[in-house]
């Protein structure tokens, strides 16, 4: 499946007015200070395009919502990067979660590719695929390692969040909390895996 989105600095909503909602450059600009508040505020004001976004490529749910956890992974480590000379910071953010939701269809179709090629070629010899799929992605491996450093409450919902496919609202409603808890327990839990990621590399 060759993805058939345009472009992320095509969003419509790349130059909303000043004052149309929070200022994004701002918040970037001080997650990449570390401040959390900051980055709590972004997660929110943007979570839910990057993940329409991210829908609308990988085109399967629980994938978008791994998507959306990469790609704010990636937004919280380089934020330091943005630079507003170059473009708004809403087409910043959209450009990664594309290039995720990009990389996660490739992986995908050449995961494919080479399992059909290995089944033709090895027709006789079973081919233990749960090995193929731990191998896809160094990236996702490394995420579940680090959710072992969240507390049981930030890794019970994140591990429903992107890892069972289910939305804030489902989360919330499975662990009978506000959604708001539940965003934040999902919020604080991927600053955390931040860290802990960083500390590794």
């Amino acid at each position: 499946m060759e993805p058939g989105v345009p472009a992320p600095a095509g969003d419509p909503h790349a130059g909303s007015p000043a004052g149309a909602g929070p200022d994004l450059a701002a918040l970037l600009q001080r997650s990449a200070r570390g401040d959390r508040a900051a980055f709590a505020e972004l997660y929110d004001a943007s979570a839910a395009r990057v993940h329409g976004l991210a829908l609308r490529v990988v085109r399967d749910p629980a994938q978008a919502e791994e998507v959306t956890q990469e790609a704010f992974l990636e937004i919280w480590r380089t934020a330091s990067r943005y630079d507003p000379s170059r473009g708004s910071a809403v087409s910043w953010l959209l450009t990664i979660a594309h290039r995720k939701a990009v990389d996660r269809v490739r992986s995908a179709e050449a995961a494919g590719r080479r399992e059909s090629t290995y089944h033709h070629q090895n027709q006789t010899v079973e081919v233990d695929t749960t090995v193929e799929a731990a191998t896809a992605s160094l990236e996702a491996r490394r995420v579940r390692a680090a959710l072992q450093a969240l507390t049981p409450v930030q890794r019970e919902a994140i591990e429903l969040a992107y890892f069972g496919g289910y939305t804030h609202t489902e989360v919330a409603s499975l662990l009978d909390l506000p959604v708001g808890t539940a965003k934040t327990r999902i919020r604080d839990g991927l600053i955390r895996l931040r860290d802990t990621i960083g500390v590794g590399r």
